[in-house]
């Protein structure tokens, strides 16, 4: 059976199959239009998901990436984002044009193209130091690393797991060793029902009427299972009108059941306001 990563393929046989009928499509527009069918944005995520899946791990004492896990101690260029706090589970576009951080992605790339997604404590720094980042962020895969025409780097990153700073490392780029956040209480029964009243609430925060959408839409829009409280947790907090000190704060958090509760705080605000 295919999936996702038969997109080429399958655009090609959706091209002849329309062809016959005389109906033309360039092949451009048959991807994007297979990209929306599996239930992705446009062709370039799926593009990234598909490198991202393929890509074999290197035999070496490095991570290899898409795992999760990083052991104590790590070193780990540092991307400072602006105005964006990464999740766990989030793949986002970032765009990089500050040349110190460039060199912080040469490296990953150079290495085992694993990078610390860190938020400013100040958006107008141009060139933030280690101590004018929050100390709490999350480890990221480079999935997919272009420069465009104004010798911007435009990436896809996957972001992996919470970590915290130890302590700053390297002259050339922000580098810092890190430990991996240790969540408490993401399996207990309290945090299963409050996942699923996060689930619930957010649906109706959102206004999505599941049955009615086109099935790629539902798969695309539905929110994991409440038997994860933590994985739910990270993927309704990007999707809530919140300011970065909040999510940074809900990032912060390593008690599930609290991070929950704090979700589930905003988005019960957010309803009474609307």
């Amino acid at each position: 059976m295919r999936d996702f990563r038969d997109a080429k393929a399958m655009a090609q046989t959706l091209r002849e199959a329309l062809k016959a009928k005389s109906v033309s499509l360039t092949h451009s527009e048959s991807l994007e239009l297979v990209a929306k069918t599996l239930g992705f944005p446009d062709w370039n995520f799926l593009a990234a998901k598909i490198q991202h899946s393929q890509r074999t791990p290197a035999l070496s004492v490095t991570p290899a990436p898409g795992s999760a896990s990083m052991p104590a101690g790590t070193v780990v260029p540092i991307v400072p984002m602006r105005d964006l706090v990464l999740f766990p589970q989030m793949i986002v576009p970032i765009f990089v044009g500050r040349d110190k951080t460039k060199r912080a992605i040469e490296r990953a790339l150079a290495t085992d193209r694993r990078i610390l997604v860190l938020t400013q404590r100040r958006s107008g720094d141009d060139d933030p130091a280690l101590d004018a980042l929050y100390s709490v962020g999350v480890s990221a895969d480079v999935i997919i690393c272009v420069t465009l025409a104004d010798e911007t780097l435009k990436l896809m990153v996957s972001g992996l797991e919470r970590v915290s700073v130890v302590r700053g490392a390297g002259e050339e780029f922000l580098a810092a060793e890190i430990a991996p956040c240790e969540e408490s209480r993401g399996r207990t029964a309290e945090a299963v029902a409050l996942s699923g009243a996060v689930v619930d609430a957010y649906r109706v925060y959102a206004n999505l009427d599941y049955a009615a959408l086109p099935k790629p839409l539902q798969a695309r829009l539905r929110l994991p299972g409440i038997d994860d409280p933590g994985m739910v947790a990270d993927s309704v907090a990007p999707l809530l009108s919140a300011g970065i000190d909040q999510r940074q704060q809900l990032l912060e958090t390593c008690d599930v059941v609290t991070r929950l509760e704090k979700i589930l705080e905003l988005l019960k605000t957010d309803q009474q306001a609307a």
